[in-house]
């Protein structure tokens, strides 16, 4: 087994994955993302992606050869 991380993955692949988180992410929590982001005058897209971004790093990628 070979272990990854975000980093080590190739851009499409990034970029498909960081697009399953900002899903993901927003099912969970985004009614409290939302409500955040305007109490804090935040751009709530910003803020999705910041945290998108943070869901990637919690995974580790295992890929059997």
């Amino acid at each position: 087994m070979v272990y990854l991380n975000y980093n080590n993955l190739d851009a499409g692949t990034q970029e498909r994955l960081l697009s399953m988180s900002k899903k993901d992410v927003e099912s969970r929590f985004g009614e409290q993302l939302k409500s955040y982001a305007r109490e804090h005058y935040i751009n709530y897209d910003t803020l999705l992606e910041e945290e998108a971004i943070r869901n990637l790093y919690n995974y580790d990628y295992v890929f059997n050869i």
